[in-house]
């Protein structure tokens, strides 16, 4: 895991101290051991870890400026992206959501484990902002939703002029053709498609810009967004 991490960070134009490498690559043992009894992750072979957990998550620094920014990751999962960005840089106010309360508890059992501080939230995305509404620099989110959904999730946390990453796979041009409309009456602008190498793949990381508030209404219950998505 630890050799296939530092191998990948070149072309992603990161480096790690040897004390992060040392604090991933125990995050990934914790994440793996943990697995045998939840599941948190279909990636159980170590390389593939390191590759399409860890890289893939750190390139999400150099797609936007994260340096002592406050971050919410939504449907964050295991922890993806948001805790291998908080152990690459560690000035990140990190907030951590998800829907499942057994994910969260094992999260808030191991972040200390490993050195990184983050605030764990178990609640539904549409309903968590109400509390919290346009109070992050940036949110990140990844594999949870076609773009157009994912944006009305997102979009509402994201202060006025900060930014939403949206990590994709091979259909993100169309994704962002397809929520272009929905970007727009959320209040975002895209600004560009990062791209940049895993493995033997190319990933994508949509960089979207909030350039106005979101209206008021958004977002709906999670039932109409996924019924007649923007």
């Amino acid at each position: 895991m630890r050799e296939t991490l530092l191998a990948g960070l070149p072309a992603l134009g990161l480096a790690l101290t040897d004390g992060q490498a040392d604090r991933l690559c125990q995050f990934g043992q914790l994440l793996l051991e943990k697995n045998q009894v939840m599941n948190l992750t279909a990636i159980t072979e170590p390389k593939a870890v390191a590759q399409l957990h860890f890289l893939d998550s750190m390139a999400v620094l150099k797609a936007a400026d994260c340096k002592g920014k406050s971050v919410v990751d939504v449907g964050c999962g295991a922890g993806f992206p948001g805790v291998p960005m908080a152990i690459a840089e560690p000035t990140i106010r990190l907030t951590l959501l998800d829907s499942l309360q057994k994910r969260v508890r094992w999260l808030q059992e191991v972040l200390p484990q490993v050195g990184v501080e983050a605030q764990c939230v178990a609640a539904r995305a549409e309903e968590y902002v109400a509390g919290c509404r346009e109070q992050y620099d940036v949110a990140t989110s990844r594999a949870v939703a076609r773009l157009n959904v994912l944006a009305e999730l997102c979009l509402p946390y994201v202060k006025v002029g900060g930014c939403f990453l949206a990590l994709k796979g091979a259909m993100t041009r169309e994704e962002v053709d397809e929520a272009k409309k929905a970007i727009s009456i959320l209040g975002g602008q895209v600004e560009r498609i990062y791209e940049y190498p895993v493995a033997d793949a190319v990933h994508r990381i949509v960089v979207i810009r909030k350039v106005k508030s979101t209206p008021k209404p958004y977002p709906r219950k999670f039932a109409k967004i996924k019924q007649a998505p923007l």
